[in-house]
């Protein structure tokens, strides 16, 4: 029961001293107006009317510094020592820093929560491009492969089709030049054959065509391109040898004339 009038006694205190406050705050102010207007009041009847505004503004200049010098030298004072309206004062005080940080609390965590959001879809994003240019990475190595794969395949096939050409084409060129060589170089005696001089009793010797014997230097000199040389034996009829030596076509080796090769047109 002695413990109720002091909480209602507290309850009661903080609005008497808000009061008190207020009026010293209201006869400050009054105080402050009063010197203003002596401070405005000074030296205007002596003005022109060419300089009142200068020197006006000068005398509010020189008002602010002397007010600022004065504030300056001042310690601060308290507004009150009732300690009721220091507490209240102080609660007051305290309550605004506590809304104000709360305030910034919730500001900040919203902001953290924003920046988590945008990271986790950074993140996201992040991983997702890493997938697209491992994806990407994998079909450029593939594509790689099958170009490699068909540019051999195009390459192989390219070289087979000139070859199969070339070959129809030496054919074709073969073909031709046995039909000339049958027709303008034919054997010389009417069976293909010649006996040997000194013996009539050995088998006779047949002779080849003009056409064998250039087949023969030919699949010679393509075959062992390093030994190109062939021997000349009786199945060679020793005119054409001549011709093909007169004309260029063959050459007699230069230490053994019995063996002969084809001239190296390609080279």
């Amino acid at each position: 029961a002695e413990k109720l009038p002091e909480i209602i006694n507290d309850s009661v205190c903080p609005v008497d001293a808000k009061e008190e406050l207020l009026d010293e705050c209201e006869s400050i102010w009054k105080q402050m107006e009063e010197c203003q207007s002596k401070l405005m009041l000074l030296g205007t009847e002596t003005l022109l009317k060419s300089d009142a505004k200068l020197s006006l503004l000068m005398m509010r200049v020189k008002a602010l510094t002397a007010e600022y010098n004065q504030w300056q030298k001042r310690s601060p004072e308290l507004i009150s020592t009732n300690p009721d309206v220091l507490l209240a004062l102080g609660k007051e005080e305290l309550q605004k820093v506590k809304n104000d940080l709360e305030m910034v609390l919730s500001t900040v965590q919203s902001k953290n929560k924003q920046l988590e959001e945008d990271l986790k879809r950074e993140q996201q994003w992040h991983e997702e491009q890493e997938q697209i240019l491992d994806t990407l990475n994998g079909i450029e190595e593939e594509t790689k492969t099958q170009v490699e794969q068909l540019s051999k395949k195009r390459a192989f096939h390219e070289l087979q089709s000139k070859m199969l050409k070339l070959k129809i084409y030496k054919e074709e060129l073969l073909n031709a030049l046995g039909e000339f060589l049958e027709e303008h170089f034919p054997l010389p005696e009417k069976g293909g054959s010649a006996k040997k001089k000194n013996s009539s009793e050995e088998p006779a010797v047949e002779l080849i065509t003009l056409h064998e014997i250039l087949e023969i230097l030919i699949n010679k000199s393509m075959t062992t391109p390093h030994e190109p040389y062939v021997t000349i034996n009786d199945s060679f009829w020793p005119p054409y040898i001549e011709l093909l030596l007169r004309y260029g076509i063959a050459l007699r080796h230069p230490e053994d004339p019995n063996r002969i090769r084809l001239e190296a047109f390609h080279v």
